[in-house]
């Protein structure tokens, strides 16, 4: 479960924010809880519970988001701080305090969505996930760094890993669902691909352990782009 803190002294959009949550959660089938801050000195001074995603407010009365970012980063320098703000250019300031975006008031979801896909996935790279799979003879508990990418097989995937491959019965959006926080990204129908073990793109094919997997034109331009944020995070 993720723990997401909303920073926000107006209503209004706090009850947005917490809206456009509990929407992604059910459309992404990702379990997220929900912290309410009434300015930034709350969370900045007085934070007792800790959080993978901030959603920060820059203009607040006590203390402006920016300045609670910055105590923050003075003992976390992990936690994902996304700014909301109504004006784009405070944004710029984000930089120096390592937030990864920013969301423009008023919020579109659809947007909102996108972002947040990103924050999950930088929160999932800070984080060593297992996934355990449940073999015809047994079970075997998996790092989700060592599986290079998932293949659809009728009513089997199979997990194609470093050091071996393993099939079990199961659904390609159930793995999606539970694989989409570390870094895995659908290239087509058929593939659920590690994005960390992309080697390379050819032909409109991703190169993965040294496989040739079909990207799809519809998925093209999503792919690329969740492909280059993650080398552009890992370098």
């Amino acid at each position: 479960m993720y723990t997401v803190a909303i920073v926000e002294d107006e209503d209004y959009y706090a009850g947005q924010l917490t809206d456009y949550l509990k929407r992604y959660e059910a459309e992404k089938r990702v379990p997220i809880r929900i912290v309410r801050y009434m300015d930034g000195d709350e969370i900045a001074e007085g934070r007792q519970e800790s959080a993978d995603v901030i959603l920060m407010d820059i203009q607040m009365p006590r203390m402006d988001g920016m300045s609670a970012a910055e105590k923050i980063r003075e003992r976390d320098d992990k936690v994902v701080i996304m700014f909301i703000t109504s004006r784009a250019d405070y944004a710029i300031r984000g930089y120096q305090v390592d937030a990864l975006d920013y969301v423009v008031k008023p919020v579109d979801y659809f947007s909102f969505s996108r972002k947040m896909d990103r924050a999950f996935r930088r929160v999932a790279r800070q984080t060593v996930h297992t996934l355990t799979l449940l073999l015809s003879n047994g079970m075997v508990c998996l790092s989700t760094d060592d599986i290079c990418y998932v293949e659809s097989q009728g009513h089997s995937l199979v997990y194609h890993c470093i050091g071996g491959t393993y099939q079990v019965r199961g659904r390609m959006a159930d793995a999606e669902e539970k694989l989409l926080p570390s870094n895995f990204f659908r290239s087509n129908k058929g593939y659920l691909v590690n994005l960390k073990h992309v080697r390379g793109i050819r032909d409109g094919c991703c190169l993965v352990d040294g496989d040739s997997l079909p990207i799809a034109r519809a998925r093209k331009n999503e792919f690329m782009a969740a492909l280059a944020e993650y080398m552009g995070k890992m370098g």
